[in-house]
């Protein structure tokens, strides 16, 4: 294990480079097995909201590493009805290639566990998009969905045969400038073709709870503290 940090730091340091100067060298691959808080490749969102439909606050301390060398995201409760959830997200942007994670998220009604690229407003850009998330009121189904410019409506529900809750999968999404492709252990389960997000975006998890959206999530029931796991992130540039 301390050799598979000393490669993946090696590459922190070069990534920048590697990443917009891979079209000359070969695809670039960044991976990381998320063992401890890499501060050079990863921030933890911290004291705020993103309002509307979530009913939390982020708080870095509920983005933590177990003892096998696991992230975990939490959901908790501070005082009645108030509630903290957490994201993880990297201090760099990706471009057309493939995001890789192997996870575990949360079961419980009114919840969300995800991994997915963003870039939008602040940053500077246009709201572009692409989400693998699991609503915690059914696990055995996974939901894919992107946005383009704000511009959303994409969703995809797909049954698993399994229920994601109960062990590690590897979920991935392939985007290209045509399309985006969806993979779970390797076995492609969707395609979308049409208006495809363009900018770069960072790679982030988050565990949240909702409110507002009962009809989708289903009801949130203050059930905490709730977790969500995280074993590896890969990205392989085009």
């Amino acid at each position: 294990m301390k050799q598979k940090k000393i490669v993946t730091i090696g590459l922190v340091l070069v990534l920048s480079t590697m990443l917009w100067a891979s079209s000359a060298l070969g695809a670039t691959v960044f991976w990381e097995p998320l063992t401890y808080h890499n501060s050079s490749t990863w921030q933890k969102a911290d004291g705020y909201s993103n309002g509307g439909m979530f009913n939390c606050t982020w708080r870095a301390n509920n983005a933590t590493f177990t003892n096998d060398g696991k992230l975990r995201l939490a959901l908790t409760s501070s005082s009645y009805n108030k509630f903290d959830g957490a994201e993880y997200r990297t201090t760099f942007k990706t471009g057309y290639g493939k995001c890789e994670v192997s996870m575990k998220p949360a079961k419980n009604p009114g919840i969300v566990s995800s991994f997915f690229i963003y870039t939008g407003p602040s940053d500077g850009t246009p709201w572009d998009e692409i989400d693998i998330g699991f609503l915690g009121k059914d696990t055995t189904k996974v939901q894919f969905n992107y946005f383009t410019n704000g511009v959303g409506g994409h969703e995809k529900v797909i049954d698993l045969g399994f229920d994601a809750s109960q062990g590690y999968h590897t979920y991935a999404f392939d985007w290209q400038p045509g399309s985006i492709t969806w993979y779970v252990d390797g076995v492609q389960k969707h395609k979308a073709t049409t208006n495809i997000p363009t900018h770069p975006g960072k790679i982030m998890m988050n565990l949240w709870n909702g409110i507002g959206v009962d009809s989708w999530l289903g009801a949130y029931n203050g059930a905490n503290p709730l977790y969500a796991y995280y074993d590896w992130v890969k990205y392989t540039s085009n």
